[in-house]
Parts: structure tokens; C-alpha cells; sequence
């Protein structure tokens, strides 16, 4: 018996260690440092220095963390109606909304304090407007009332460029500011497919995500406009920061194919095809793709130059 409640206690904790890991929605922080990490490079011309190196990898997971466990939080009554994310931690209560808070908190100092001791006091201020605006201005403010919620909010996602360009530089220049706007302008198309896929659930939530409040053929065209400002914005790179001619070839060679499958969607739109959210899930899982092989390059391009 004494060894039956030893395993039940194990699992109870790691069960609980789980739920509060996946507050933190784990793959979104991947797909953050994916874009860090390689603006570091670039920062550094190379090779970035160890520390700062380190603290926009622990500062900036711890970071993401933060945000998305603020959100988790705040989200969970909506979370509950959609088929997607009825089971995550906050919602079945695996995790109380005291205890999310109180690991939300945690998680926004010491990411804070590791920025500022191990790399500079800019990069950590960056990184508290970064989790303020996605728990706040996305999360409280935009999300529920406009379906340009993504728009403005994703602009949260694209601040792990700027804290990794002060963590290595101490300051920010305009090349941080043009990776920025990729990601800007990469949010909608990457996430308006996946709205149009799970449309019901928003709608049930009464979450105004642009495919429940608009036609899909705006929507569509809404995606192709921000994938042209996207593909654009990722060419204006080459001569402001300056990139090699491997970035270029390849952000060239890669935007076509995102322009290629945002048209697509486009076409299956205004011909009614029956395939249209398997062809907008082609799309999501596509502009994961893009934005992690264009920071591929971006990180590559300093040793190959």
C-alpha cells in the first residue's frame, strides 16, 4: 500500500509539473526562439558572445512563458467552448488561476532579471513590454473586440527579435526593426488559415477572428495582401542590414513558394472548393516552415558573406 501511494504521489506531481509546463504552450516559445536565436547571429556578425547568448535563450523562453501563461489564464472561459483547447490546464483546472498568476509573475521577473545580469538592462525592458502587451493589449483588450485582434496583438510575437538584437548589441538599429516587420506582416497569414479552419469555435467562443466576421473571399485576399508586405519587407533586409547573396537567393526562393500557396487558398476560395481548410492547414503548417528556414538563413548568412 505505502509503495501503490508513493507512484499515485509521483504521478500527481508530474501530472501537475505538466499542467503547468503546458500554461506556457511550449511549441509557440520553440517557434519564438527560432527567431531569436538567429537575430543574435546576425547581431554578432557570427559566433554571438556566450552570456548575452545564454540570456536570450533562458531570458526569452522564460519570457514567452510568462505571456502565455497570463493568457491561458485570462482565456480559460473561452478556451472551454472551443473544441481545440477545451483541455488545457487552466480550463479542467489542473492548474488554479491563483497558482497560473502567481507562475506568470515568476516567470516575467526572473526572465527580467537574467536579461539584465546576463546581457543589458535594454533587452530586459523589452522583454516586460514584450509579456505586458500580449497580456494585456492582445489578450484583455483586442482579442475579444476586433477582428484585427491578431493584426495588433501578434505584434507581441515579433518583439524575441529586438531582445535579442539589445541582448547582443545593447542597442537597436533599423535591421532589428525590419525583422520585426517580417514577423508583423508574417502573423495574419500564418494565423487567419488555422481561424478559418477552427471558424465554429471561435464563433461559439464569440471570439471575433476576422474568418467569423468576414467572408472567406475577404479573408483570403486579406492573406495574400500580408504575405506580398511580408515577402517585400524580407527583401528590404538585403541592403539595410546588409544580407549575402545566400539570404537573398533564398528569401527570394522562399517567398515565392509562400506566395504560391497563399494564392492557392485564394483560388480554392473563390472557386467554393470543397478543400479549402485543408488547403488553409496547408498554409499554416507551410508559413511555419517559411518563417524557420528565413531565419535559417538569416543566422547562416554572417559565416557565409
Amino acid at each position: 500500500m505505502a509503495i501503490a501511494m508513493r507512484a499515485e504521489s509521483a504521478v500527481g506531481i508530474s501530472g501537475r509539473v505538466r499542467a503547468h509546463v503546458s500554461l506556457t504552450k511550449p511549441r509557440i516559445v520553440e517557434l519564438l526562439l527560432a527567431t531569436a536565436l538567429p537575430t543574435a547571429f546576425l547581431a554578432a556578425g557570427g559566433l554571438p558572445p556566450l552570456w548575452p547568448t545564454v540570456a536570450v535563450l533562458v531570458g526569452g523562453t522564460l519570457a514567452a512563458g510568462a505571456a502565455n501563461t497570463f493568457n491561458s489564464v485570462y482565456d480559460r472561459d473561452i478556451d472551454a467552448l472551443m473544441g481545440r483547447t477545451y483541455h488545457r490546464p487552466a480550463v479542467v483546472g489542473a492548474v488554479s488561476v491563483r497558482a497560473g498568476v502567481i507562475q506568470g509573475v515568476v516567470l516575467a521577473i526572473v526572465s527580467a532579471l537574467v536579461l539584465a545580469l546576463l546581457a543589458n538592462l535594454l533587452s530586459a525592458v523589452l522583454a516586460l513590454v514584450a509579456i505586458a502587451f500580449y497580456a494585456v493589449v492582445y489578450t484583455m483588450l483586442l482579442k475579444r473586440r476586433t477582428p484585427q485582434n491578431i493584426v495588433w496583438g501578434g505584434a507581441a510575437g515579433c518583439m524575441p527579435v529586438l531582445i535579442a538584437w539589445a541582448a547582443v548589441t545593447g542597442s537597436l538599429s533599423w535591421t532589428p526593426v525590419v525583422l520585426f516587420m517580417v514577423i508583423f506582416f508574417w502573423t495574419p497569414p500564418h494565423y487567419w488559415p488555422l481561424a478559418m479552419r477552427f471558424k465554429d469555435d471561435y464563433a461559439a467562443a464569440g471570439v471575433p477572428m476576422l474568418p467569423v466576421v468576414a467572408t472567406p473571399a475577404v479573408v483570403a485576399r486579406a492573406i495574400v495582401l500580408y504575405a506580398w508586405a511580408m515577402v517585400a519587407t524580407s527583401l528590404v533586409l538585403i541592403p539595410v542590414a546588409p544580407m549575402g547573396w545566400a539570404y537573398g537567393a533564398g528569401a527570394v526562393l522562399l517567398g515565392a513558394g509562400f506566395l504560391a500557396m497563399a494564392h492557392v487558398l485564394g483560388r480554392a476560395v473563390r472557386s467554393g472548393s470543397p478543400a479549402v481548410s485543408a488547403v488553409a492547414m496547408r498554409l499554416f503548417h507551410g508559413s511555419i516552415t517559411y518563417l524557420a528556414l528565413l531565419f535559417l538563413l538569416v543566422a547562416l548568412d554572417p559565416f557565409l558573406a
